[in-house]
């Protein structure tokens, strides 16, 4: 017996790859990539998080923004956050399953305030969720975060490459601007070599770097070898 063909709307032949069952067990196509640490500048994340709008889709999107940039969780920790996390952010179920507590900054938590608002009047849950449609309430799926943050770069004319890992960097990097110690970077971020950690930090900008370097004393010569007399 042959397989009933597939029909669109107006009855025309659709192509298998249209299901969501065909790419089922597959590999993503970026499996195996990766992307050399480039974070985004904070005036670039500014700019996405204003390009994101006012309406209840923008809010959330700016609260991920938030938590991904300024407490330097992955997309699926952050996804996986209770709305009744208050002061730190409590990872349940981090990369290998461990479970770890971070902290955000005042200034995070008061951006993220207008989305705690608007929260309250959704199902009981995780902190961003789904805000229409048959599973409103429920998580939201890393995809459509993902493909919001892009249509938001896009808007706000950022031209470089603005995934939810991006922010992850530019947390990391930031972070060691400040002077804080690599042992407090790598358990903010949960890593568990400090090799990872240091990998995160290859993203400061080269200008940094050489204008580093261009600051260093000149070379000091001991007191005593100049009272020497030159054989």
């Amino acid at each position: 017996m042959e397989p009933i063909p597939l029909l669109d709307r107006a009855g025309r032949r659709r192509s298998p790859a249209t299901t969501s069952s065909f790419h089922r067990g597959g590999s993503p196509r970026n499996k195996g990539l990766r992307y050399p640490p480039d974070p985004p500048t904070v005036e670039e994340i500014i700019a996405v998080m204003r390009a994101a709008g006012d309406g209840p889709d923008g809010v959330r999107l700016r609260g991920v923004i938030v938590v991904l940039w300024r407490a330097g969780l992955r997309i699926s920790e952050a996804l996986a956050l209770n709305e009744t996390d208050r002061g730190a952010l409590l990872v349940r179920h981090g990369k290998g399953d461990k479970r770890r507590e971070v902290g955000m900054d005042r200034w995070a938590w008061s951006q993220l305030e207008p989305w705690l608002e608007l929260r309250t009047n959704l199902p009981v849950g995780r902190l961003f969720c789904v805000l229409r449609g048959p599973t409103y309430g429920r998580p939201c799926a890393p995809a459509g975060i993902r493909e919001q943050l892009h249509h938001a770069a896009v808007a706000a004319g950022v031209r470089r490459r603005f995934a939810p890992h991006q922010l992850r960097h530019a947390h990391a990097v930031e972070m060691s601007r400040e002077g804080i110690s690599l042992i407090v970077i790598q358990r903010q971020l949960g890593h568990a070599d400090l090799a990872i950690t240091s990998r995160y930090l290859r993203g400061i900008d080269n200008t940094e770097i050489i204008q580093a370097v261009h600051q260093r004393p000149e070379p000091m010569i001991p007191a005593g070898r100049q009272l020497r007399p030159e054989r």
